[in-house]
């Protein structure tokens, strides 16, 4: 059975107030000390210091902006359709049956993986998801980091 703590609800059946006062005593918010949430940081603060300690106050750090590196992502389906376009820019090289692309003259600094590759690609950039990679290598081609590009 369920205890319930919240009501009387045994005795005083038969009064008008079951043991609560006069005119409206324990019916509105003010019984339980306001609405929702109200009063953690104030009186109900006791509960708050047993229940959830983490709720108030600063939790670890947050590196400057100019400090963190901003992700600009290209992935390796949209360089393989582009491939064509990029040659006939002078933004990539055709070497045989193979295209090199530096992808940081194009102003991404990393490669994704998302989409298929047809044909192979050479991509230098700074780095790349595994994906990119195993995609770019069962294709034939390859990712070259950029500073170890020669």
């Amino acid at each position: 059975m369920v205890v319930r703590r919240e009501k009387k609800s045994k005795y005083h059946r038969g009064s008008r107030t079951c043991g609560w006062g006069r005119v409206a005593q324990h019916r509105r918010s003010g019984r339980k000390g306001g609405r929702g949430r109200v009063g953690y940081h104030k009186h109900k603060w006791s509960w708050v210091m047993a229940y959830a300690r983490d709720w108030y106050g600063k939790h670890g750090f947050t590196r400057h902006p100019s400090l963190v590196a901003e992700a600009r992502v290209v992935n390796v389906g949209e360089l393989d359709e582009r491939a064509d376009e990029l040659v006939r820019a002078g933004l990539a090289q055709v070497e045989g049956d193979v295209v090199r692309v530096d992808i940081t003259q194009l102003g991404y600094n990393k490669l994704g993986g998302r989409g298929q590759v047809t044909r192979k690609l050479v991509v230098i950039g700074l780095e790349a998801t595994e994906g990119a990679v195993r995609k770019l290598q069962a294709a034939g081609g390859a990712f070259i980091r950029k500073g170890e590009a020669s």
